[in-house]
């Protein structure tokens, strides 16, 4: 078991969500199976078996077989380590981009503030967690016609996050446009999966990426909350800024729309 459990953990390295790698650790084991065999044999509710083979067949990790009753074998694991590989380069290289764009955007800023001794008035610096959450509710309840988030953990809204989500009813009731970019392994943990359900029903559009640069709402193209860890200090040492400047605001949203073009909606995750 504990060695299954490390190869899950690997192949979701690799980019697949644990019940994709179980899966396809169930298929290699036999020739083929049918759908609620492998969701047997991999212990993966079957209301979600089908969703999960097709997003591995989409990867072309897993081969269908039509018939009276449907079959999936599993491609050869070089075959599809390979494929999986290129996925993740693929992915990299897309968020290297981001990146790239994000830093030559903020780094001007900083370095302006760096010049004064009075900071920015666009600008403010956020490092007390409750303060961050303040100021998270604020953006969402100053956004008027879109709020685009790049969602991953760690979450300083409440689990519940019921002002959250009459924000996102609001705006769908305007004609507005909520949509959210989480990491696919958020859908292995059972509360991040009812917050997508809640939040999807309230009418936020979801989609799935393997990785994100960074925690970032934009608001109404004008309004910008992103988090910027420190290069030095760490993952675990986070800065944040609320910056009030549609120009960056835009060409931030540039930047989400990139990601959100190649990101799996969530019905596919």
């Amino acid at each position: 078991m504990e060695l299954e459990d490390a190869t899950v953990n690997d192949l979701m390295s690799l980019g697949l969500a644990r019940y994709e790698a179980r899966i396809y650790l169930a298929l290699i084991r036999r020739g083929s199976f049918t759908a609620a065999e492998a969701a047997r044999e991999a212990d993966v509710p079957r209301q979600r078996v089908y969703d999960v083979l097709d997003a591995l067949v989409r990867r072309q990790l897993v081969a269908a077989h039509p018939g009276r009753v449907a079959t999936y074998s599993a491609v050869t694991p070089e075959l599809a380590l390979a494929r999986l590989m290129t996925l993740q380069r693929e992915s990299v290289d897309r968020l290297e981009r981001v990146s790239q764009g994000l830093a030559g955007l903020l780094q001007p800023l900083w370095s302006q503030g760096r010049e004064h001794t009075d900071p920015l008035d666009y600008i403010e610096i956020l490092r007390d967690p409750k303060a961050i959450a303040e100021r998270f509710a604020d953006i969402q309840r100053q956004a008027r016609h879109e709020l685009l988030t790049f969602c991953k953990p760690p979450f300083v809204a409440p689990a519940e996050n019921t002002e959250g989500i009459a924000v996102v009813r609001r705006l769908h009731r305007a004609g507005g446009t909520v949509r959210a970019i989480y990491l696919a392994d958020a859908l292995d943990d059972p509360e991040t999966v009812e917050h997508v359900r809640r939040f999807a029903a309230a009418g936020e559009e979801a989609r799935f990426v393997p990785d994100l640069p960074l925690k970032l709402v934009v608001a109404d193209a004008s309004l910008v909350l992103c988090d910027m860890p420190d290069p030095v200090a760490g993952a675990g040492s986070t800065t944040t800024l609320f910056i009030e400047h549609p120009a960056l605001a835009t060409c931030l949203r540039l930047a989400f729309d990139t990601v959100w073009r190649d990101a799996v909606p969530g019905e596919h995750a």
